[in-house]
């Protein structure tokens, strides 16, 4: 047997053993999870070919809290109105990054949804991705889109996600709006299928990854939910995700810092430069960071740069602009490391929108090109992060 041979039969071998290891993985840690229950509560449609479940009876997930909110789809407790600024409680009942996960046998999903605000688009958003509800599917083992429904109005939207499914149960998720608000939300299956609440994750990777920031985490300009950076971070690191992204607002204002540094996640992504300037970046990282570091004395911090504002590789200005944000926040880190500040993390934004100035809609806001790239950018470095 020559050499090149027995090369390739040994890779071979050793792929199918990684292969067998891999699946036995999966199998096992499946196997440590409590089976999904069945989902309470469903109508039937008055044709009787449907059945009608609300999203709040299979789970919602996403929230940093669930009790005490003002509205079931908010982002905030209701105590934080008046307390934190009010722009940020406005924003805050937008659903961004709130999802619904579920396991169903239907050949079909439908969804029903009505929303708080008139304006189902912006001029550089569509209702897609401001007002829309966005399906996806884990098929071996992986997270894929399935559909999409698009609102008309305000309430009562109605839509057909997905038909002509395979049989056997499979998971689900729906992504609820990035700009607006979500009043109402049911899922339907064919009359007779099964669907469960929300599964659970195992230990490993219950605890939520919790991202702060601004317009360009809150969504925009995704054309559908499930493209917001944080949202295919959690679908492809399988752990939970809370959005608190603000559009305008990420301002690491202090009455937040209180309230996440009461969260029990396994990550803070603090992401907030592109709405501050330079002074107030001096004068707010490091009163954040400590507190949540005496909050949280073994939680990872991650500060993340100011975007690279795409005219910036013809246009100096634009260069300058966020480059000085940067480097006031690197000073703001090299000195939390001084002062010796454990778990503290940076990613630059060097990578984030590739070299061919096609990844925004207006020069800094990601279009799903863009939010791909950061994604990828940010994925790497939070994977050798949490542990």
């Amino acid at each position: 047997m020559n050499a090149i041979k027995l090369i390739r039969i040994t890779s071979t071998v050793l792929s199918l053993s990684l292969l067998l290891f891999s699946c036995a993985t999966v199998s096992d840690r499946a196997a440590s999870l409590p089976a999904p229950k069945p989902a309470p509560n469903g109508v039937a449609s008055a044709d009787g070919a449907t059945t009608w479940y609300d999203a709040l009876d299979i789970g919602v997930e996403g929230q940093g809290w669930k009790d005490g909110l003002a509205r079931p789809y908010d982002r905030f407790q209701a105590e934080a109105e008046g307390k934190i600024p009010d722009a940020v409680w406005g924003l805050s009942r937008h659903s961004a990054g709130l999802n619904v996960r579920f396991m169903t046998d239907s050949p079909s999903i439908a969804v029903r949804w009505s929303l708080r605000n008139d304006n189902l688009a912006m001029p550089h958003m569509p209702a897609s991705g401001v007002s829309g509800i966005d399906l996806y599917v884990k098929h071996n083992g992986e997270w894929g889109w399935l559909g999409i429904g698009v609102p008309d109005k305000k309430e009562g939207n109605e839509a057909v996600l997905a038909s002509g499914l395979p049989e056997g149960m499979h998971e689900y998720r729906l992504y609820l709006p990035l700009y607006n608000g979500t009043e109402k939300l049911e899922v339907g299956v064919k009359a007779g299928a099964k669907i469960t609440v929300n599964p659970s994750y195992d230990a490993e990777h219950a605890n939520p990854m919790l991202f702060w920031g601004s317009s360009i985490l809150h969504g925009a300009c995704a054309s559908r939910p499930g493209m917001a950076y944080p949202s295919i971070i959690g679908r492809r690191m399988e752990r939970p995700v809370i959005n608190l992204g603000f559009s305008g607002n990420g301002r690491m204002d202090p009455p937040i810092v209180e309230r996440i540094a009461k969260l029990d996640v396994s990550v803070y992504v603090i992401d907030c430069c592109p709405n501050m300037d330079p002074p107030l970046i001096t004068e707010r990282t490091e009163p954040l960071v400590k507190a949540l570091r005496a909050a949280r004395p073994t939680t990872p911090i991650v500060l993340v740069e100011n975007v690279p504002y795409e005219k910036g590789w013809f246009l100096s200005s634009s260069k300058d602009a966020y480059v000085k944000k940067n480097e006031a926040l690197h000073a703001a880190y090299e000195r939390l490391r001084a002062s010796g500040i454990k778990d503290l993390h940076y990613i630059r934004c060097d990578n984030f929108w590739g070299d061919d100035h096609d990844a925004t809609v207006d020069g800094v806001h990601p279009n799903d090109i863009g939010f791909l790239r950061m994604a990828d950018a940010i994925e790497r470095e939070l994977r050798a992060i949490i542990r």
